[in-house]
This record gives C-alpha cells, sequence and structure tokens, in this order.
C-alpha cells in the first residue's frame, strides 16, 4: 500500500512541495475534525498551515478535494494499525478477549487523540453526497471486513444467535460515536476503551437472558405536532421537508431555495414563516430532542413494573429507537446532522440534550442500586456508550434490508440491540447458535 503521509517536515528526501502539501492536510483535517466541513474554508486552512490564501491552490483545486484526501488518509491510518494487530493476533494465537481490546484501543486512540484524520473522517463523512460517498466505500468496506474477519475467527467466542455483521457494525458504531462526547479531562482513553470493551463483551445487565419487552407496535408514539390552521399546517410542511433534507442531504444542502421547492412553495414565501435557514434549523433540531426526551420520559414512566429493570431499560431503548426511524422525522434529523453542525449552533441545544442525558442516568442508577446493573460500571460513561451505540445506527441501518443472514424489521432489529447491549456479545454459553 502506498505511503499513508509524506514524513515530518525536513525528512529527506521530500522537498519544499511535499512539505507543504503536508502542511495543508494536517492543518485541514484538525478544522475539518474541531470545526466541521461547513465551518472550514479554504483561507482558514491556508492560515492554520502559515500560508497565503491563493498558494494552496497550487497544491489543491477546492476545498473538497482536501476533503476527500483527508478522508482517505483517516481511514487509511487506521486500516494498517488494525490490519497489523489482527495478523500478529492470528500468528500467535493470542486469545480473543486480548485481541479484541487491543482492536478497541487502537480505535479509540486513533478517534480521539492520536489522528485528526480519523476523527475528520468520522465526523465528516456523514455529510457526503451518495456519488462522493462512493469513492471512499471500498476502503471503509476493507477496514470493517478487517474486524469481520477477526470476530469469525473467533466466532466460539461469540454469541449466536446474532449475525457476525450485526456484530460488528454495532461495535464500530458504539466507537465511533464516542467522537460526539469524550471528554479527555474526565477520563484518558485507556480507560474509557477498557470500560467500552468490557460493556460490549459482556453487557451491562448482572443476568443474563430473561424477558423481552412488548414489541414496538405496542408504543404510543407522536412526533408531537399537531397543526391546526392553514398557517400553521404551512409551517408544519416546511419544517416536515427541512428535517428531511437535513437527514438525507446534511446541513450545507438544507437551503431556502431547496426547501420551499420540495414543499410545494415559492422560496419568498417560507420568510413569512422563518427568517432565516438557522431558525428553521434550530426548531427541527429542538423538536428533535423534545419528541426524543417526552417519548422516552413517557415510556420509562408507564412501564407497570418498577422492579423490572431489565425491561424497563429495554422499553426505553425500543422508544429511542423508534423515535430515530419511524415516529420522529425530527428526531432523525438531529442525530444525523449534529456532529457537522457549527460549535455555536450545538451549543444552543445543550440544556435539552443534558435533561435527556438526566432521564437516562436516573434509569441506570435506579438499576444499578436493585442490583439489576453491574457494579463496575459507570453510570455517565455507560449511557453515553449506549446512546451512542444506538444513533449511530442511522448511519447503516435500513428497515427492511437488514445484512447478508436476512431482513430485520425494526423492531427485530432492535431487540438484537437490546441483547447485545444488556447481554454483550460473548458467547458465555447461553446464546443458540444460528443454523
Amino acid at each position: 500500500m502506498e505511503e499513508i503521509l509524506p514524513h515530518s517536515p525536513g525528512d529527506e528526501p521530500y522537498g519544499k512541495s511535499v512539505q507543504t502539501r503536508r502542511a495543508i492536510l494536517l492543518a485541514a483535517a484538525k478544522l475539518f475534525s474541531k470545526e466541521g466541513y461547513n465551518a472550514t474554508t479554504m483561507r482558514r486552512i491556508a492560515e492554520a498551515a502559515n500560508l497565503e490564501a491563493g498558494s494552496i491552490y497550487y497544491h489543491f483545486g477546492s476545498k473538497d478535494q482536501i476533503l476527500d484526501e483527508v478522508l482517505d488518509i483517516g481511514v487509511r491510518q487506521l486500516y494498517e494499525q488494525i490490519r497489523g494487530i489482527v495478523e500478529r493476533s492470528a500468528a500467535e494465537g493470542d486469545p480473543f478477549r486480548k485481541t479484541f481490546a487491543q482492536l478497541v484501543d487502537t480505535h479509540l486512540c486513533f478517534l480521539l487523540k492520536e489522528s485528526d484524520f480519523t476523527s475528520a473522517n468520522i465526523r465528516n463523512f456523514p455529510m457526503l453526497s451518495d456519488k462522493r460517498r462512493r469513492a471512499h466505500r471500498p476502503l471503509r468496506e476493507a477496514y470493517a471486513q478487517l474486524w469481520r474477519s477477526f470476530l469469525q475467527h473467533h466466532q466460539d467466542d461469540l454469541r449466536g444467535d446474532i449475525s457476525v455483521t450485526l456484530v460488528s457494525q454495532f461495535i464500530l458504531g458504539a466507537m465511533n460515536w464516542t467522537a460526539e462526547w469524550y471528554d479527555s479531562e474526565r477520563y484518558p482513553v485507556s480507560l474509557l476503551s477498557e470500560r467500552l470493551s468490557k460493556l460490549l463483551l459482556d453487557g451491562m445487565c448482572t443476568k443474563r437472558g430473561g424477558t423481552v419487552r412488548e414489541s414496538l407496535e405496542s408504543l404510543d408514539l407522536t412526533d408531537g405536532l399537531e397543526p391546526a390552521g392553514k398557517a400553521e399546517r404551512t409551517r408544519h410542511q416546511i419544517l416536515r421537508t427541512a428535517a428531511r433534507i437535513l437527514r438525507e442531504s446534511g446541513y450545507k444542502a438544507a437551503t431556502i431555495r431547496r426547501v420551499a421547492s420540495e414543499a410545494g412553495l415559492e422560496a419568498g414565501s417560507v420568510y413569512y414563516h422563518f427568517g432565516s435557514k438557522e431558525e428553521i434549523l434550530d426548531e427541527v433540531l429542538d423538536l428533535g430532542l423534545r419528541d426524543l426526551l417526552n417519548g422516552v420520559s413517557h415510556a420509562a414512566a408507564i412501564w407497570p413494573n418498577k422492579e423490572d429493570h431489565r425491561n424497563r431499560i429495554a422499553t426505553a431503548i425500543a422508544t429511542h429507537m423508534a423515535y430515530l426511524f419511524r415516529a420522529s422525522e425530527f428526531t432523525s434529523a438531529n442525530i444525523r446532522i449534529y456532529g457537522m453542525l457549527p460549535e455555536g449552533i450545538r451549543s444552543r441545544h445543550r440544556p435539552v440534550r443534558h435533561q435527556y442525558a438526566k432521564v437516562w442516568d436516573r434509569l441506570l442508577r435506579e438499576a444499578q442500586t436493585a442490583g439489576a446493573l453491574r457494579s463496575d460500571i459507570k453510570v455517565v460513561p455507560l449511557r453515553q456508550a449506549m446512546l451512542g451505540a444506538l444513533n449511530w445506527t442511522v448511519e447503516w441501518f435500513d428497515p427492511g434490508k437488514g445484512d447478508q443472514r436476512g431482513y430485520y424489521t425494526l423492531s427485530a432489529f432492535t431487540d438484537l440491540l437490546i441483547k447485545m447491549l444488556l447481554d454483550g456479545i460473548s458467547a458465555n454459553g447461553s446464546a443458540p447458535k444460528i443454523t
């Protein structure tokens, strides 16, 4: 495989042009990682690389070209490291749990500490158009295949009632979402990777198995909007259209003109209801969070047996998933675009996010106090990892398509996620094998 990134400036035989190109990529990766694609301009990249604004175009024709190379480097760096661990582990016959912990730690270290390229990839890939995603899919698929091959090699160590493809997606999702919440000042990456590895393998509950909560179809879910009157219906239509565009195409694509066109309105008429694109965005984000907050709070509150903590948590998980995929267009839009938003926009919605986090923290603490959750797990990182694994499913799960083992409805898919979160992915002698 070709070299991932040139050596540091001054290393021979690399000349000034290669060093400058490297400086541009390093600067861009940091900006894309911290601030996102939309907030990063060519001028800012040039300034961060100590270049004149115009000189950057001698090396790259556009910001998109720079982003494509940053994304490619981010996956290649990780691919090489993970491949080395998998090959070395196979050659030396290392135990499954030891290698699994090394893989989780390596992925998280690159994502959260060692590589702006990897974190830029995770944050910015979701905002790409389908056409641009296709160019990056072969390398991303090769990386995912490393995980699948490793898991297939150790299939006897895994529960047998869930396919390796789904297990690997679940693992990668739980790790990738850490980029949205990890705080280096609270705990080091090594501690995070140790805790996450144990959670993925063994789950959160003290006892494996048990009854499964009622199906998703029995949950009473609404999106919280009941427009009355022509003006409110038009406003509602604008918000729903904007949410769909944001979810499918990202923040940049949701222009006033496109929202108006797809809502069947004249562009100017949108301004009778909203003063700006940002105002529409803020309301979509707020509605999505409040739908989720109200829905999960309600589902947890009405659970008939408050001492049945396992199924109370499972019902809350199912409700979260239902709002992501079925009950609220606004929730799925919020989750899908959150990582690509500028910090100023994100900060305005943190109070409601904190309210939602408190709902989960209370549920989990009550379960832990009752002995239903393992005592060696900290509630806050548990909640963050669990919701991360759920939220990342919007990037890869399509209800009805499933994986190579068959086709999953949302309810069936959610039941599998619940099993992995509550009981873990390791075998532990209790899961029947898929035949």
